[in-house]
């Protein structure tokens, strides 16, 4: 087995997994909302913290939270989730202050925190879970388009 089938797993072992209960899911989807901007408003500091190790750690803790989000609730929006919490985050932190100052620079650091983090998203947002986007109904159980034979 290659080293990342044991850590990602491959399509059919995660279709394989049980879904965890619906009230764990929506309770995860809140803490990691809030997670995703804890993640983003550290990261916005630590990125210029310690360049180049510190982008290097902001984007290590930022793929920790949205892949963990997405093996805790097993759906992809518990991926999406902490994105959209990262984001709003990174949207107040890269607006200007009233004094002319802001906490996201623009910098190579910056704008490579902002791109890797948000690629690092949508790319555990499309890795093989065993739902779609909904709250965690299974993906079998939805209704699916008849296709007409004569087409």
């Amino acid at each position: 087995m290659k080293p990342q089938q044991v850590l990602l797993g491959t399509r059919s072992q995660r279709l394989a997994e049980p879904l965890p209960p619906r009230g764990f899911r929506v309770a995860a989807y809140v803490v990691l909302f809030l997670l995703g901007a804890a993640v983003a408003l550290c990261g916005t500091f630590v990125q210029a913290l310690w360049p180049p190790f510190g982008v290097l750690l902001a984007l290590a803790g930022t793929l920790g939270v949205f892949y963990g989000g997405l093996r805790l609730t097993g759906t992809k929006l518990g991926a999406g989730i902490p994105l959209a919490g990262w984001f709003a985050v990174l949207m107040v932190m890269m607006a200007p202050r009233p004094e002319g100052d802001f906490v996201l620079a623009a910098g190579l650091t910056s704008y490579l925190y902002i791109f890797a983090g948000a690629v690092a998203g949508v790319v555990c947002a499309t890795l093989p879970t065993r739902t779609g986007f909904g709250l965690g109904a299974p993906a079998d159980d939805r209704k699916r388009p008849v296709r007409d034979p004569r087409t």
